[in-house]
């Protein structure tokens, strides 16, 4: 993947009626990449994408689309001018249209070729005369994607694109938009509020809380390496625990990281997955399991530690003690230590 950007982002603010919506946003969208915009209800996720497609001017600050700039105080330009495509949330298909008449919508007269390539691209072909109303939550999603690539944008920008769905054919969706958006070499931004969703089918994500960019990088970097404790909850399961800094280490209720921090408490994050169980006291440090859930290929305890702090370990199930039972949670040596 390159590392060309296609859109620029830089200390863009926006104002609603005196309410600061967004503040300082600031980031680089990738060629033919898939970047998520993820963010709890609220924070203004749809908001930046209507700055990005145009439909919105930005209080201050600039958006630029291969460095030519399309929005700042002083400059708009009009959606139909940016070559971006548009997948709504419901999709918006017009239904008194075909299938096909759907996917031409946009197009100059007379672009059969390109419509049949669309057609073939999301599978649909049989369905090219059906009507919106003939076809599944999903088949429509695809169609909407299919109508936002037919004029080959430079941007496809997609809101929310699969919460109107169930959750089997949610996942079955994901799989399929993202790959119709690979195979094409499209640049795409995703808005979602789902964790699971963003980490799993971006290369980039802008992690949006408050109104501003918590942290934005892939979602490896992200997931191990969160800037605050509050993108470590939100971003997965997180065990954040109160550490003291004593000549160079981070010490913990379950162990001791090296540390570089000159504050002298800190926080140390350890994730649920990183948590093992040890066979004896002298190899870890007593626990109660204080809850347990089963989710077939693995499971979770809760356990109460002598400081009254709780983690979480994610753990085979055959190492599920039961509720109430003491256990050793294995001392950790390493962890990601937060300052705030």
């Amino acid at each position: 993947m390159t590392s060309k950007s296609i859109l620029s982002v830089e200390s863009v603010c926006k104002e609603f009626r005196r309410q600061q919506v967004l503040t300082d946003i600031s980031f680089e969208v990738p060629e033919k990449a898939i970047t998520a915009i993820l963010g709890p209800s609220g924070e203004g996720k749809t908001t930046l994408l209507r700055l990005i497609a145009g439909f919105d001017r930005p209080t201050s600050g600039t958006l630029a689309l291969h460095g030519k700039v399309v929005s700042s105080v002083d400059v708009h330009l009009p959606p139909e001018q940016r070559g971006v495509g548009i997948v709504p949330q419901d999709g918006a298909l017009f239904p008194h249209l075909t299938v096909e008449e759907n996917i031409a919508f946009g197009l100059p007269r007379n672009q059969h070729a390109r419509v049949d390539e669309m057609l073939t691209l999301i599978g649909m072909t049989s369905q090219r005369n059906s009507r919106p109303a003939q076809l599944s939550g999903g088949q429509q999603q695809r169609v909407s994607l299919a109508r936002a690539l037919a004029p080959s944008p430079e941007l496809i920008l997609l809101d929310e694109p699969f919460s109107a769905l169930d959750a089997n054919m949610r996942s079955t969706m994901r799989d399929e938009v993202t790959a119709i958006i690979r195979k094409t070499e499209s640049t795409a931004i995703i808005v979602t509020h789902d964790q699971e969703e963003a980490m799993s089918i971006s290369d980039k994500v802008v992690v949006l809380l408050n109104g501003t960019v918590a942290q934005f990088g892939s979602p490896q970097e992200i997931y191990e390496n969160p800037r605050s404790s509050h993108v470590a909850r939100f971003i997965g399961d997180a065990n954040l625990l109160s550490a003291i800094v004593d000549k160079g280490r981070a010490f913990h209720a379950i162990g001791s990281s090296p540390c570089s921090s000159s504050a002298q408490r800190v926080i140390a994050l350890v994730r649920p997955e990183h948590i093992r169980l040890a066979h004896d006291p002298q190899h870890g440090h007593a626990g109660v399991v204080e809850s347990r859930s089963y989710f077939g290929h693995d499971g979770t305890l809760e356990i109460r530690l002598a400081t009254g702090e709780i983690v979480t370990a994610r753990l085979p199930i055959s190492e599920l003690a039961d509720i109430g039972s003491t256990v050793f949670v294995a001392s950790i040596e390493t962890a990601t230590i937060l300052e705030n």
